[in-house]
């Protein structure tokens, strides 16, 4: 059973007016939930502590950078055990353009989100590194036309 923190509703308040901005000061925080900044910065820090706040970070914007093309990747694994899983995780965190990998149920081992430039880049990265990952038994890929919705985490 996962140990969760007690969460109340202005916990719930600060954390999703975070969500919106993460660079809040803890003075318009305090004011958007209600208390004053001194117990608006404890809860922040015993929401860190506790693990629901794992850390800061920029939202940056791939496509402005040059990435167009996110392409989701399934891949099947020839065995299933710990050594060839550790294996292939240890090879794709060498990979910049992996952007995301799970590790999945069913009938792929894995789901990777790559971020590239354009198909070229994509090509050679399934050609030359992808596909000579030991112990990879298949690859498909899939292009996304249109992001519907897009989340960082999810709060009640």
């Amino acid at each position: 059973m996962v140990n969760t923190p007690k969460i109340d509703e202005i916990d719930l308040r600060i954390l999703r007016a975070l969500r919106v901005d993460g660079r809040m000061s803890a003075a318009d925080l305090s004011q958007r939930v209600g208390l004053s900044a001194t117990p608006v910065i404890r809860r922040l820090r015993q929401l860190e502590e506790s693990g629901v706040i794992t850390g800061y970070a920029a939202l940056i914007d791939e496509v402005a950078l040059g990435f167009a093309l996110s392409i989701f990747v399934s891949v099947k694994l020839d065995r299933q055990v710990d050594v060839a899983l550790r294996s292939f995780e240890a090879a794709i965190l060498r990979f910049p353009e992996v952007v995301d990998c799970w590790l999945m149920t069913g009938n792929r081992d894995y789901l990777l989100r790559i971020a590239v430039t354009g198909l070229k880049e994509f090509e050679t990265l399934m050609i030359e590194r992808l596909v000579k990952i030991d112990g990879v038994a298949s690859i498909e890929s899939s292009i996304p036309l249109r992001r519907i919705k897009s989340g960082i985490s999810r709060t009640p």
